[in-house]
């Protein structure tokens, strides 16, 4: 008792000498604590037949009805086919390149250069996707689209992109890769500065070229930020983004282009299934809880760090 009275102003001192770094925190904790952990209490309607008149308190309870309903749902099928090979192809295609670009920008010498690169791969992240798809339709459109007019242009017949299911999920990727690759590059490029010039000095007088040196120096040494970063990413095997699938789906390529997301969005605010949609939505962070906790006990094991 004698010793948490003596640590209580000690804490107090530490607290008031650190008031401007703990103002600073506040803004992102509230954030978390009023839009993420406070609407997890409504998780309860996924096993309530939920009715906005009766209220969380006097709708009655279903217990694993709805979710009895969504494995039986020949539609589950489809959306978790769909949802789990765009995130294969997400992390085949994409998740190296922010690396490779990384690297090759922390290989330019030219400062200005340098700069320039990075703030042009920088700007299509500070753009909706509102704006990167409605650049992709004035491209790719049938009607004066450039791809199609350059197809002409070669003696090559047009290809209706917006509409096909065979060019949806390359579409899809390439647009992720456009909008987030140079945002990417940010991470890997910190954790680059921060190796011991020394090595490399060392390296060279070794005789080791720069794709020796990148090789034996650069990826182990950011290896364990690579681990992190593919665990948050593993993480997300559900969580593809609703408006960006939103936005290219249509009638024609439903069929591949339907995921959870949308399919939360459809069954819970236009058919006011609100229960069934929060039952899938809880699926959906129980798999993604669980993928994390898994990757990050076989990263362990493996000998990295993980995120905890």
């Amino acid at each position: 008792m004698v010793v948490k009275e003596k640590q209580r102003p000690e804490l107090r001192r530490r607290f008031i000498k650190n008031r401007a770094l703990y103002m600073m925190i506040l803004p992102g904790f509230l954030f978390f604590v009023i839009f993420k952990y406070i609407p997890m209490g409504g998780l309860v309607i996924a096993f309530q037949d939920y009715q906005p008149y009766n209220g969380i308190w006097n709708s009655p309870w279903v217990g694993w009805k709805h979710f009895e309903r969504l494995f039986a749902d020949q539609m589950f099928v489809t959306i978790l086919r769909n949802t789990l090979l765009l995130f294969f192809l997400n992390l085949l295609f994409y998740f190296p390149v922010p690396i490779i670009l990384a690297l090759m920008l922390n290989e330019v010498r030219i400062n200005i250069f340098k700069r320039v690169v990075q703030t042009v791969v920088y700007i299509p992240h500070f753009m909706s996707w509102v704006i990167i798809v409605s650049i992709s339709f004035v491209m790719l459109s049938m009607d004066r689209g450039i791809i199609n007019e350059l197809f002409v242009m070669m003696g090559f017949e047009k290809v209706n992109f917006l509409m096909s299911t065979e060019w949806f999920r390359p579409m899809y990727v390439l647009q992720i890769i456009w909008r987030e690759a140079g945002w990417g590059t940010i991470i890997y490029l910190a954790a680059m500065a921060a190796i011991d010039p020394g090595l490399y000095e060392a390296a060279r007088i070794d005789g080791a070229s720069r794709l020796r040196q990148i090789w034996h120096i650069t990826l182990p040494s950011i290896r364990s930020v690579i681990v992190v970063l593919l665990i948050l990413k593993i993480g997300d095997v559900l969580e593809l983004g609703f408006e960006h699938i939103y936005l290219l789906l249509n009638s024609m390529n439903r069929e591949v282009a339907e995921i959870f997301d949308t399919y939360v969005f459809t069954a819970g605010l236009r058919q006011g299934q609100f229960s069934y949609s929060t039952a899938v939505g809880f699926f959906k962070s129980i798999v993604g809880l669980i993928l994390v906790i898994s990757a990050n006990w076989l990263s362990k094991k493996a000998g990295e760090e993980g995120i905890y």
